[in-house]
């Protein structure tokens, strides 16, 4: 069952099994029973047996620590990756987005950050500061979708200021953040708003044995 369907099945599950767990971080059944056996996943087994069980908080925080997109156990949550290098920025911007449950937001400063959080954590939107001198924006939208498969992201352009005659580079929207985050928030809802739950999201590999 692919990630789109994950969302009742894994809804009401308190502990996991090694396969079920590799299902949900898209990893193969053994990455996740070295995780384990290592202690960087942790849980327990049945008592009177070899099978390893996982508790929902855990993999949970194990898909945080590992940049691990977590909509499939987490609820229809969204995925916004945001490049910038603005310290104050970036605090006003993340300060206003944990208030909204449904996004789940990363950060890069750098172009090369940018890239790798871009196929680890594939986002359903990209809001890029149109002050980074190491990114494209131009080239984008192109490789979001031929280096990430990434077809229905959506790309936001954040300023200072508005530039006359200045072009949105292929991005969806161009808006200009001041001191109050609170009409980029309203603009990434709008953008979110208008893609399918699951139109990034990463292809899940068939369904793996349980341990």
């Amino acid at each position: 069952m692919g990630r789109r369907g994950e969302h009742g099945r894994w809804a009401d599950k308190d502990v996991f099994t090694t396969g079920e767990a590799a299902e949900v971080c898209s990893l193969s059944q053994q990455t996740i029973i070295r995780c384990f056996d290592s202690g960087r996943l942790k849980g327990f087994r049945v008592p009177g047996s070899r099978f390893r069980r996982i508790p929902r908080s855990e993999l949970v925080r194990f898909m945080r620590d590992n940049s691990i997109p977590g909509d499939a156990i987490e609820g229809l949550q969204k995925r916004v990756l945001l490049i910038d290098a603005d310290p104050e920025r970036v605090k006003r911007i993340i300060e206003a987005a944990s208030a909204d449950e449904r996004l789940e937001i990363r950060e890069a400063t750098t172009g090369y950050d940018a890239g790798i959080l871009t196929e680890r954590f594939r986002p359903h939107l990209v809001v890029v500061s149109d002050d980074l001198s190491d990114i494209d924006r131009g080239a984008l939208r192109h490789s979001l979708r031929e280096r990430f498969d990434l077809n229905d992201t959506a790309v936001l352009v954040i300023r200072r200021e508005t530039v006359p005659g200045r072009s949105s580079d292929g991005a969806e929207d161009v808006i200009v953040v001041g001191p109050d985050a609170r009409d980029l928030m309203a603009r990434v809802s709008d953008l979110l708003g208008r893609r399918r739950p699951g139109d990034a999201d990463r292809k899940t590999p068939p369904g793996r044995h349980e341990d």
